[in-house]
């Protein structure tokens, strides 16, 4: 009774039109009186943030908020991959000849993800790595390499959530939700940033407006808590020896590199 309860509570949560009603409640004058709550019991360090707490006027306006100059140090040094948001790791490694890999049960298809056999066709001797953002998470992302934004595609249509109960009840969200893809041609042949929605319909918001891109430029962000996968097709790829699943990292921080003999 419970397995079908929680599905039922995740396909409602999908529904285009609960997601529409979702979004105009966190993006409401009302929602204001919820910002210090929110806050509260999410924990968020507002030490960071670019305004005072009783500034944001909606829940949306603090969940798309902006951080202090200076508060995420970058590192710029060329061979290093920097991760492009603030969140937890749920997974990383390999991508393997099959092209799909696991994820909490949920077996993920690239070619399913990013909408061709073409592009999938980019990765699948590369890695990944999945960040999880949640509500209190700061909701920009950034771009993890110095390159060229050489496409953005988008795809999907419905909005599990990504948590725990989305990711086992849901219909496969990390590879069949709304999500927008930015692809960046760096020395490190071609980048992938995945940006997946969830709950909110077209809650991923793109807001760079240029071909060249800095390591930690920001791409976009997210209108709430989501998941973003990073697929990366150099095979000479190496993830930080410290990198470990559950662990939080910040955007700017080192989250592996390729050996500069290779580059």
């Amino acid at each position: 009774m419970l397995k079908l309860f929680l599905k039922a509570f995740v396909e409602l949560t999908g529904n285009r039109f609960v997601s529409k009603q979702l979004m105009s409640v966190t993006k409401s004058r009302a929602s204001r009186r919820l910002v210090p709550l929110f806050a509260k019991v999410y924990k968020i360090n507002q030490q960071e943030m670019a305004l005072p707490l009783t500034e944001y006027s909606s829940l949306q306006h603090l969940f798309t908020r902006l951080l202090k100059p200076g508060t995420r140090p970058i590192d710029n040094e060329q061979s290093v991959f920097v991760s492009p948001v603030d969140g937890v790791i749920s997974a990383f490694g390999p991508i393997n000849e099959k092209e799909a890999y696991k994820v909490k049960n949920n077996q993920l298809g690239l070619k399913e993800m990013l909408g061709s056999r073409e592009k999938a066709d980019k990765y699948k001797n590369g890695m990944y790595i999945i960040f999880y953002l949640s509500p209190r998470h700061y909701h920009r992302i950034h771009s993890p390499v110095k390159g060229t934004v050489t496409s953005n595609w988008t795809l999907g249509g419905k909005s599990y959530p990504v948590n725990r109960f989305g990711l086992k009840y849901g219909e496969r969200p990390l590879s069949t939700n709304f999500r927008t893809i930015t692809e960046i041609k760096s020395i490190h042949k071609n980048v992938a940033v995945v940006k997946v929605g969830a709950l909110n319909v077209n809650s991923i918001h793109l807001t760079n407006q240029h071909e060249s891109i800095e390591p930690g430029e920001e791409l976009a962000y997210f209108s709430f808590g989501s998941t973003v996968i990073l697929l990366i097709e150099n095979e000479n790829f190496q993830f930080t020896a410290d990198l470990n699943p559950g662990q939080e990292v910040k955007y700017g921080e080192k989250i592996g590199s390729i050996s500069s003999k290779l580059l």
